[in-house]
């Protein structure tokens, strides 16, 4: 039996475009279809298979997925949602569309969906697992295949908000997709950021401290800054919900369980320390491969995820 279009994909139909001749999809029996017979199916768990071709080797594997789930329902990250919600609040209007691209399980997506009763959401990621989540993440989000470092499947001038939560970047697309008026909120870590865990466990995933001289590099052709806010705090943690902060970033690809089994080697407290900034597009943005930024820090996923 074909799988049902889901309400919030349908949504977003008028807004995508097919990845291989860039024209309008059309549902058509458990799928999206173009007018060149461009054929994606639509996943029972409610996301769309865009990225075809080629088989995505980044993104969370399903233990990543699952570790994620798990610490994002405890609230530890809720004030970088709310911060994450704020910057994009005042763009978005009552109909409005947000793109959350590297977005995970949707725990972002959905904080700014809340925000705006009637706007409409996508998220775009290269993990299916991840997306399973994110297709259930909030009633108006649709989810999507993609990596970020190709042309993204949507038309010119779409979006109000581009989310980049901890993922990679892709400027000129960015800039591309969406309207002269949008913002684009970027968060990304500062070396504070989960030091604890850094300091305590082997084989950690560090932060460039050249981060922040990169992001302005790349996106400074496309965008200016509009607005920043540093979200610091401490927070307790149990073992369990520690075990999930590693397991969700990718230094669980570096790390045997059986190195976390020393008791006294997973702090009780961490520091989360990030900035969150609002970009407002230029008008002529150049769009060049140089544009192309990976995050492949702390909390950042290779070609397409969020922490």
């Amino acid at each position: 039996m074909p799988v049902l279009l889901p309400p919030a994909l349908e949504q977003f139909l008028d807004l995508l475009r097919c990845p291989m001749c860039r024209t309008r999809l059309h549902p058509d029996r458990g799928a999206l279809r173009c007018p060149a017979g461009h054929t994606f199916d639509i996943a029972r768990h409610g996301y769309v298979s865009l990225l075809t071709g080629t088989r995505a080797t980044s993104g969370d594997d399903a233990d990543m997925a699952r570790a994620r789930d798990r610490f994002l329902s405890t609230g530890r990250y809720e004030p970088i949602r709310q911060a994450v919600a704020r910057l994009a609040a005042d763009t978005v209007p009552e109909q409005g569309a947000v793109v959350d691209v590297g977005c995970g399980t949707g725990y972002y997506l959905a904080g700014v969906l809340d925000q705006r009763p009637g706007a409409r959401g996508l998220g775009l990621d290269t993990s299916v697992r991840a997306l399973r989540s994110a297709a259930r993440a909030h009633e108006r989000a649709a989810a999507a295949t993609w990596d970020v470092f190709r042309p993204f499947p949507l038309a010119d001038g779409v979006a109000d908000v581009v989310l980049d939560v901890f993922a990679p970047r892709n400027p000129s697309e960015f800039h591309r997709v969406l309207r002269p008026t949008g913002r684009l909120v970027v968060v990304r870590p500062t070396g504070r950021h989960l030091a604890e865990l850094r300091g305590q466990v082997p084989a950690m995933v560090t932060i460039d401290p050249a981060k922040e001289q990169r992001l302005h590099q790349a996106l400074a052709p496309f965008f200016e800054a509009a607005d920043t806010e540093q979200v610091e705090y401490a927070t307790s943690l149990t073992r369990l919900e520690a075990l999930d902060l590693v397991g969700m970033t990718p230094s669980a690809r570096h790390l045997n369980r059986a190195d976390l089994d020393d008791d006294g080697l997973l702090p009780h407290q961490v520091t989360v320390s990030l900035l969150a900034t609002a970009y407002r597009p230029r008008g002529n943005g150049l769009r060049t491969e140089r544009g192309l930024e990976g995050d492949r820090g702390l909390e950042g996923r290779p070609a397409g995820g969020s922490a």
